[in-house]
């Protein structure tokens, strides 16, 4: 892991965790950056559709950032901020944190991804429906 584990605390809620798989990863043991960002796109899709209090849909992925490696057997856990609410739009903020508890036991986290997506909120038809009010959720300066 990295030197980032000991010098900040994830921020938002925890949304995601789950286990780095070996069907996940390339021939030297780390997960594919696909497969982080398909996990990252299900923690922001699950807050935002407790944020629309239904169905959502990505729109766009801006300024993922992949810090360090993760290694087959790490757990995950991914935290998301709601930063923005427009009258349909929602922009969520991630971090992705590891640490292994499979190997060898590491008490301390390590941050390894960030990204902001930005959903919508959808009706039925799957056309833009207004998001109501979210301000329970809107991360806190």
């Amino acid at each position: 892991m990295n030197e980032a584990a000991t010098t900040r605390e994830p921020t938002g809620m925890l949304v995601l965790r789950t286990l780095a798989m070996p069907k996940d990863t390339n021939p030297w043991g780390d997960v594919f950056g696909g497969w982080l960002l398909g996990q990252m796109d299900i923690a922001a899709g699950l807050m935002a559709g407790e944020v629309a209090q239904g169905r959502s849909a990505t729109v766009s992925v801006h300024d993922v950032v992949f810090h360090s490696p993760v290694a087959v057997g790490h757990t995950i856990c991914i935290y998301a901020n709601l930063v923005k609410v427009g009258r349909s739009s929602m922009e969520i903020a991630l971090e992705v944190w590891a640490r292994d508890l499979v190997h060898l036991y590491e008490p301390e986290r390590a941050f390894v991804a960030e990204g902001v997506f930005h959903y919508v909120a959808v009706d039925s038809e799957g056309r833009p429906r207004p998001v109501p009010d979210a301000s329970e959720f809107l991360a806190r300066p």
